[in-house]
């Protein structure tokens, strides 16, 4: 039998999720861990109102080092990130914040996006008029490297769930100043890099050539963000494939169907 991720490397540590929670007036149960890794752990509910995802954020010391602050500190800018973006299509409705570390969202039936995927005609033109409307929000999604940080809904529109990581900064904070802006303008410039990758890997048909041959262009500071992190990451993914052999596909920490239920 496989060992078990240490308890170390998830972000409630020995702890579980709980079985119920309430969300106003409304009562949902646990039914379905999606995600477990060292920053979050996300999961489903469902109630007589219907189904809500739970998200918790790092509430377990490392190294005897409390990184509670952690998970506050990510759960309080994903729920700026909602709120920011409340009325946009595309985007979940945030539900309420859940203790210090969580937030509750509506969840949106889907599957993530997947290489080669046939997606509907229209999808990646849905995707880029999201992400420019984020854009005029002052913000810069930057997860979107991957396919799977796409969801694709069951309406066959493209939705994004995902704020852990995304750039935004109050002017109160000097988010317009030169540098924050010259830095946000580089992240949303990856965000149009990434976009066109995206779709090169999912519908390359509908490609021009002249997009085909823009989309392996990389922005320079993307690469040199590769070209820095990636020592780090390659240290990082050995040391896991030795303490977390259940890595199969996906993303680390991703939950699969046979393993759905339950978090250890």
């Amino acid at each position: 039998m496989a060992r078990q991720v240490p308890p170390s490397l998830t972000a409630l540590g020995r702890k579980k999720l709980p079985d119920d929670i309430d969300v106003g007036a409304r009562r949902y149960r646990c039914t379905r861990v999606f995600k477990n890794d060292f920053f979050a752990v996300t999961a489903l509910y469902e109630g007589d109102a219907g189904k809500v995802l739970l998200k918790v954020g790092r509430q377990a010391p490392f190294l005897l080092v409390p990184l509670r602050w952690v998970g506050r500190f990510l759960a309080s800018r994903e729920e700026a990130a909602f709120r920011r973006l409340s009325d946009v299509d595309g985007i979940p409705r945030l539900l309420e914040r859940w203790g210090e570390t969580g937030i509750v969202r509506e969840f949106i039936e889907g599957h993530p996006l997947a290489k080669g995927e046939g997606v509907p005609d229209d999808f990646h033109d849905r995707l880029a008029a999201l992400i420019g409307e984020i854009h005029r929000r002052k913000m810069a999604y930057v997860d979107l490297e991957k396919c799977e940080n796409v969801l694709v809904g069951e309406d066959g529109k493209p939705y994004l769930f995902d704020f852990q990581i995304s750039w935004y900064l109050d002017a109160r904070w000097g988010g317009e100043l030169w540098p924050m802006r010259r830095l946000r303008s580089w992240c949303q410039t990856g965000d149009l890099y990434h976009l066109s990758k995206l779709k090169r890997r999912t519908r390359p048909d509908l490609m021009s050539e002249a997009e085909l041959v823009a989309s392996y262009r990389k922005p320079w500071y993307v690469r040199l963000h590769r070209m820095l992190s990636w020592p780090l990451l390659w240290i990082r993914r050995r040391i896991l494939r030795l303490v977390d052999p259940r890595k199969k596909s996906g993303e680390r920490g991703r939950i699969h169907d046979d393993e759905a239920m339950g978090v250890s």
